[in-house]
């Protein structure tokens, strides 16, 4: 084939021609990515098609085969166009977040003489010792072009002169992408051993010294400690095993061992595992909600699961939510199936991504646990996906393509014949509704294994608190005599405040000014440890003023509590207790949130404290009292979503108590004890908590009785953002039938990191009609040659901040 169209990561609708040379037309195969000019740029693009039919006008020819072996399969190809379609975002774009990491290529700038440059060189007849940079850096360009790190290597003070001679049109610069080379990972993550000995071959002292001591040593050695011991071991051992004389591999990940062994289940989880059985059976489509209360179990039926369709030479992919995937968690299913497991997680450095990646590809892995974007792994013969805590928000993309992760696995599951199960104690209602709507089967887990009882929760109206002790403390009285106990017989405890810093605000008394972000509508978080007011959006850090900047006075106030003042007050109530703190601000380094986790499981510490990163899917047996330090925080705020959000949250806390042989208490502090939400997820009501939700929902026409798209226009200058949000509402009026739009009007955070931003929601009770409507708004900022990122369409979204 001769000619191959391409989706670039552009933002238009619309595939590329592009010539392929002799040597790549049976080679370039759609799927496999390619190195193509685009204007002035290089960019990697996915071959969709090839053809022999020349089109009328001329093409760019292909510079590069990036996979010999397509990196996105025909089901996959697929997929990426449902969610370009369903989620109104470029194909371009959902085909480079499908594609391997960046991990896998590397740019890097290649410098060319120019023919000006060679008749600069012609002139300089003889080649003296003290010739300035410029020259010498042509003479090194002279017989082929070079990459700008090879140039600084063999000449340091080259950089200044590279602009010059650029500048004077001697030397010119082209970007290059090409696959990285996996031997140059770093020696602690490389293994070699000894595989044959070469016979007939001359080979230098070096190599012949590494291969005596690999062949008197067998077995596999970290290429870290072989440079210990042998001079130049790593530039030794990579020579070998590019001529293939020397085994190499990367390093398996340090995932620790589950000391949990698989154990009997009992008859609800036998039932639950019965139904997904005979799904994997039948080989044919199927979805299931498999709703537990927290503790219930639902882990060791995933793995029953998984088990079962390995037998049957089918895969099994596990979604989990961010910050639910520790190596700790990932250790369970190593323990179960052993090298057959591959773990895809942002935590992970990008050669040990990459690694992953082509196990999976390979088929090496046919056990994938995964955080969000791992639903487009490159996974063969799939029959599994389970999607645990699939109610919980970092399934949703927040940038473009703009996915749901639980969606886009039950679309992946249709599309692939298998089965998909859907996993929570509390379920998103559009999930369990779809149970009502008989699109999905429900099977319950209604206890907790080894008929451990469900924690007590006790409800502290902190309004009744302050009048009979009339103190501003964040802790009642019930709180910390609960800690105290704890404290006395070895037990541990977790406080949830889903705050971050010290306190949410300062102002100043004087004048009641605020101080604010300058690049958000936002008030600046005091972070007492850090020493400044830091914005939780933009990042914008001030230091700590000493005076109101409004009115000069001295009379700052610091407002609000967070998580940070939490254990900063514990460490003043409980001066003998070990205190750890689990939130953004601590968790600074990939590792840092395991080894806390570690910390706490290992009962270094008596107390975590955090933000809802310890409330999901953490496991530890011997914590026995959780207390919610202000469990009303997320219920003011503008989303239709708030109520559903704060019951989750609550319930996902509460569950961590009494999980092992020792009962558990909560103790939920609140001045809201009224509120369905916060007396519903105290008893861990869900049935009563979805009626009384999903008759709100039906009311005022949210999801899942209406599909929901949000607009949200954005500009540095706000009479920009505010007469494009004007043009949309022109071009939605008359109201389109069967829709409800609202808008524009100014977001919740009506500026965010230095751009006005003005938003349009639209309901429908036709998503067909809905999605037609968004297409063309997007062709018609298209059209307008409005900026790129001035318009976000999120359809479905979850939030509308």
């Amino acid at each position: 084939m001769r000619y191959c169209d391409l989706s670039l990561p552009v933002p238009v609708d619309q595939l590329f021609t592009y010539e392929l040379p002799e040597s790549l037309r049976h080679r370039a195969l759609p799927g496999a990515r390619v190195v193509v000019p685009f204007g002035s740029r290089k960019l990697t693009g996915v071959i969709l098609l090839t053809h022999d039919l020349a089109p009328p006008y001329a093409v760019k020819r292909v510079e590069k085969l990036l996979d010999e072996v397509p990196v996105l399969d025909a089901g996959l190809l697929q997929l990426a166009k449902w969610i370009a379609h369903y989620y109104c975002a470029p194909l371009g774009e959902v085909l480079r977040s499908m594609a391997p990491t960046t991990a896998e290529t590397s740019r890097s700038k290649v410098y060319t003489l120019t023919d000006t440059g060679r008749d600069v060189l012609r002139q300089l007849l003889f080649q003296t010792e003290d010739e300035e940079p410029a020259i010498q850096l042509l003479r090194l360009l002279e017989r082929r072009s070079l990459s700008v790190a090879h140039l600084l290597k063999k000449l340091p003070a080259a950089k200044s002169a590279l602009t010059s001679l650029e500048k004077k049109g001697w030397i010119t610069v082209e970007e290059d992408i090409s696959t990285k080379d996996p031997l140059r990972a770093p020696a602690e993550q490389l293994r070699v051993r000894f595989t044959i000995r070469p016979e007939g071959l001359k080979l230098p002292k070096a190599e012949r010294e590494l291969l005596a001591f690999l062949e008197l040593h067998p077995g596999e050695h970290q290429l870290s400690e072989l440079e210990k011991t042998l001079k130049n071991a790593g530039q030794t051992a990579r020579a070998l095993a590019r001529r293939q004389l020397l085994g190499i591999r990367q390093a398996p990940l340090a995932l620790t061992s589950s000391e949990r062994p698989p154990h009997d289940l009992n008859p609800h989880q036998q039932a639950a595992f019965d139904q997904i059985r005979a799904s994997l059976d039948a080989r044919v489509f199927e979805a299931f909600l498999l709703q537990g209360v927290t503790g219930s179990g639902k882990t060791e039926v995933y793995l029953n699961a998984i088990e079962h369709v390995l037998t049957q030479g089918r895969s099994a992919l596990l979604l989990v939510p961010e910050i639910a995937l520790t190596p700790a968690v990932a250790g369970q299913f190593f323990t179960r199936f052993g090298d057959r497991v591959a773990i895809l997680h942002s935590a992970f450095s990008d050669s040990e991504r990459a690694e992953q990646w082509r196990r999976i590809r390979q088929g090496e892995a046919t056990v994938v646990v995964a955080t969000r974007s791992g639903v487009f792994a490159p996974m063969k013969n799939l029959g599994l996906l389970l999607v645990d805590e699939e109610h919980d928000g970092s399934y949703k993309q927040q940038e473009a393509p703009r996915y749901h992760g639980r969606d886009v696995a039950v679309v992946r599951a249709s599309q692939a014949g298998a089965t998909v199960v859907l996993g929570s104690a509390t379920p998103s209602l559009e999930t369990r509704y779809n149970v009502q709507r008989e699109k999905y089967k429900l099977i319950e887990l209604p206890e907790r294994v080894a008929h451990r009882p469900m924690p007590i929760v006790d409800i502290v109206d902190m309004r009744q608190e302050f009048l009979e002790t009339r103190t501003q403390n964040p802790f009642s009285r019930q709180l910390l005599d609960a800690l105290r106990d704890r404290l006395d017989v070895g037990e541990q405890s977790m406080l949830l405040l889903n705050r971050r810093g010290f306190s949410a605000f300062v102002t100043c008394r004087g004048c009641g000014e605020r101080i604010e972000c300058p690049n958000c509508a936002v008030t600046l978080t005091y972070h007492k440890r850090d020493r400044r007011l830091l914005c939780h959006y933009c990042s914008h850090a001030a230091k700590i003023p000493d005076r109101c900047p409004k009115c000069d006075s001295d009379y700052l106030n610091f407002m609000g509590t967070g998580a940070e003042k939490v254990e900063d007050e514990l460490h003043k109530a409980l001066p003998g207790a070990r205190i750890a703190r689990m939130d953004r601000d601590t968790i600074t380094t990939k590792r840092h949130f395991e080894t806390i986790l570690t910390g706490f499981r290992e009962k270094n510490y008596d107390i975590l404290v955090g933000t809802q990163m310890i409330a999901k899917g953490h496991d530890i047996p011997n914590v026995t009292l959780v207390g919610l330090v202000n469990a009303d925080i997320g219920l003011g705020v503008p989303d239709f979503r708030a109520a559903e959000r704060t019951f989750q949250l609550l319930t996902q806390a509460s569950g961590r108590a009494g999980r092992g042989d020792l009962p558990g208490r909560v103790i939920l502090q609140t001045i809201n004890p009224e509120h369905y939400a916060i007396r519903l997820a105290a008893v861990q009501d869900y049935p009563a908590f979805y009626e009384k939700e999903i008759l709100f929902r039906r009311s005022m026409k949210y999801p899942p009785f209406a599909a929901l798209a949000n607009l949200l226009v954005r500009d540095e200058k706000q009479e920009d953002a505010l007469r494009k949000s004007t043009e949309l509402e022109r071009l939605l009026k008359p109201e389109p039938e069967g829709m409800k739009v609202m808008g524009p009007a100014p977001a919740p955070v009506p500026r965010l990191k230095a751009e006005f931003r003005y938003q349009i929601l639209i309901k429908a009770s036709d998503r067909k009609k809905l999605n037609e409507l968004l297409h063309s708004i997007r062709r018609y900022a298209l059209e307008q040659k409005w900026g790129l990122t001035s318009l976000v369409i999120d359809v479905d979204p979850l939030s509308l901040q």
